[in-house]
């Protein structure tokens, strides 16, 4: 299996981007018992698709919404990879430096909070590497 697919509904179509929204479940969202745990987690996404003005959708059908798997890798490790990376290595070189520990780990999470913004920054440029198509 090469992509990820998600069942999702078209709520908006402009000339040259669709809009679906997606249900995000977790694991034990399906369960029947979900109500009593209070561990079942739902949430609505949307997200935008660039489609042809003449794609054959209506708003409110049911589409299937497809992303190459190695492009959800690439997400996994700019969001959660890239910054522990920093971290321990913040942390590495102000330990080498001599810097005392409390400093050192506020340093660190500074680094760390300094990668969100710059990722924060580039966000524009780095979705343009995440397309997601229509099945």
């Amino acid at each position: 299996m090469e992509h990820i697919t998600h069942k999702g509904r078209i709520v908006a179509i402009d000339p040259e981007i669709t809009t679906i929204e997606i249900i995000a479940e977790s694991a034990c969202a399906s369960c029947h018992a979900k109500s009593l745990c209070g561990l079942g987690e739902e949430k609505v996404k949307q997200i935008e698709v660039r489609t042809s003005p003449w794609a054959p959708h209506n708003v409110g059908d049911e589409v299937e919404v497809v992303l190459k798997k190695a492009m959800g890798y690439k997400a996994v490790f700019i969001a959660y990879g890239l910054p522990l990376v920093v971290l321990f290595a913040a942390l590495m070189l102000l330990g080498a430096l001599g810097v005392g520990e409390l400093y050192a780990g506020l340093g660190a999470l500074g680094a760390v909070a300094l990668c969100y913004f710059i990722l924060f920054l580039f966000r524009n440029k780095i979705s343009k590497d995440y397309s997601f198509f229509l099945k």
